[in-house]
């Protein structure tokens, strides 16, 4: 007797249990949407292009001696170099404008037979980055009349602020270009664009920091030195909801 007692209330569980899953299912079931609408999207790229100036420009400017002892060569070097960076202090460059890059002193060996040192050689090099692109021929003329006889090639490049700009009128000018070319398409196809489903940047064309080297053999000035101008490109693919 107890033995089917017990199955009995087995049984009664196993009912209310399905009965609770079932339940479930259906809940479930009605909280999914019903009847949903096909989306339909039209997929448009902008872009855009300007044409821009670099606005910085670097370049390299140092002072080789040689003497019979570390001492003189080094003294010597101090000199001119101290003389140089006056002069382009005077042409308005800041201290933060002017970075040590490379400094050495070290000895000129001579091979007769046997290994010599024949005198010592004292190098100071100073990387400028400047904005006034209109001064650059005078900082290269008269650093070299000062006693720099190191001057290494100009490189141009645009500026982070210039840049950040650059970037977004050309952003504006993508986006603008999309829509109008999505506007346009769908007047033509007889839809009508409700929203925006996905939109995406191509940066591969927006302006990185070109450099155009100048090229200049030592104790030679290349005045006047040109900067140029270089194409740079933004484009945007915009995907659009339409019905």
């Amino acid at each position: 007797m107890s033995q089917e007692i017990s199955n009995n209330k087995l049984y009664t569980v196993v009912i209310v249990l399905s009965i609770a899953v079932l339940l479930m299912a259906v809940i479930v079931f009605d909280r999914q949407p019903a009847g949903q609408k096909e989306e339909h999207i039209l997929s448009i790229s902008g872009s855009a292009e300007k044409t821009v100036a670099p606005d910085t420009a670097s370049l390299s400017i140092g002072v080789v001696i040689q003497a019979p002892t570390a001492k003189e060569a080094s003294d010597k070097n101090a000199v001119s170099m101290n003389a140089t960076i006056n002069e382009l202090r005077n042409l308005g460059l800041q201290d933060k404008d002017i970075q040590t890059s490379f400094l050495s002193i070290q000895p000129v060996y001579k091979y007769n037979g046997a290994q010599t040192i024949e005198a010592y050689s004292a190098s100071n090099n100073v990387q400028v980055t400047t904005k006034m692109l209109d001064k650059l021929s005078d900082i290269i003329d008269r650093s070299a009349a000062a006693g720099a006889n190191q001057i290494g090639g100009v490189s141009f490049s645009v500026s982070e602020e210039k840049q950040k700009t650059l970037r977004e009128e050309l952003m504006t000018e993508a986006v603008s270009d999309a829509s109008s070319k999505a506007n346009d398409l769908a007047k033509k196809l007889d839809v009508r664009i409700v929203g925006v489903k996905t939109s995406s940047i191509n940066e591969g064309g927006i302006v990185q920091p070109f450099l155009r080297e100048v090229s200049m053999a030592e104790g030679k000035v290349a005045t006047p030195i040109m900067p140029g101008e270089t194409k740079v490109s933004l484009s945007v693919q915009v995907t659009y909801i339409i019905e």
